[in-house]
């Protein structure tokens, strides 16, 4: 059976809205959870495809946090055996580091909703293209990335130049969340570390005004995050299926 290989940092930070999606395609998911298992050594080789979550740590941490080396290298694998990688957040951050472009602290973090608009390569990419014109996507970050060399640059919103990037045939960075749903950003908002950081930024969107936007926006994100991740998961394909013999 076809098998997805996943890193998550957090419980806090999972597939979202792409798990059902995954399983929906019939494929299994193995996740390498690193906050319980910061030891983990996975192997790439019986995978069809990487995902790589957000967390809270950042990319220039691998001193304090070593596993975030053994991503990075799972990545470089990944790209090497031309396997779908997408990385989300933090693991959009993790795959630009791992083709040479800079990640650092960004001059405004984004927290809440922002309008994320498709550049013009973005709008004939054959996984983001549906996002098309500026639409309000789900954002938590306070890092960013450079456009890494031979990449395409798919995503812009008006306070975070680079918001999604294309790597080869399938390697995807998206900055924002697009697979999170409702639940999720309550979570979220509900975290204490989480909490302070969004009250340490100073931003217009409050705890309460992202509530009321999620109310507004989530319905419409959803339906965009299947129109995004769906054509991704035709990179990874779909697995056989099996037959069944029946008795005579």
């Amino acid at each position: 059976m076809s098998r997805l290989l996943v890193f998550q940092h957090v419980a806090a930070e999972p597939l979202g809205t792409l798990d059902r999606l995954i399983r929906r395609r019939g494929h299994r998911i193995k996740f390498v959870n690193f906050e319980r298992h910061p030891d983990a050594e996975p192997c790439l080789d019986r995978y069809r495809g990487l995902v790589v979550l957000g967390g809270p740590m950042n990319v220039d941490e691998q001193d304090r946090r070593p596993h975030l080396t053994t991503e990075l290298r799972a990545i470089e694998t990944a790209l090497r055996q031309d396997k779908p990688v997408l990385g989300i957040c933090l693991g959009a951050q993790l795959l630009a580091h791992v083709l040479g472009a800079p990640v650092t602290r960004h001059r405004q973090p984004e927290i809440g909703w922002y309008d994320v608009a498709a550049t013009d390569a973005g709008r004939g990419d054959p996984v983001l293209g549906a996002i098309g014109a500026a639409r309000p996507i789900f954002q938590w970050h306070s890092y960013t990335f450079e456009l890494p060399r031979d990449a395409q640059h798919l995503a812009r919103s008006g306070t975070c130049e680079n918001q999604a990037f294309r790597y080869g045939r399938a390697a995807y960075g998206f900055q924002f969340h697009l697979e999170a749903d409702r639940a999720l950003i309550e979570r979220w908002l509900g975290i204490e570390r989480y909490r302070d950081e969004l009250a340490a930024a100073n931003l217009p969107q409050d705890a309460q005004t992202i509530r009321e936007r999620t109310a507004l926006e989530i319905d419409a994100m959803q339906a965009t995050a299947e129109a995004v991740f769906n054509p991704f998961l035709d990179l990874v394909g779909r697995p056989a299926r099996r037959i069944t013999l029946g008795s005579r």
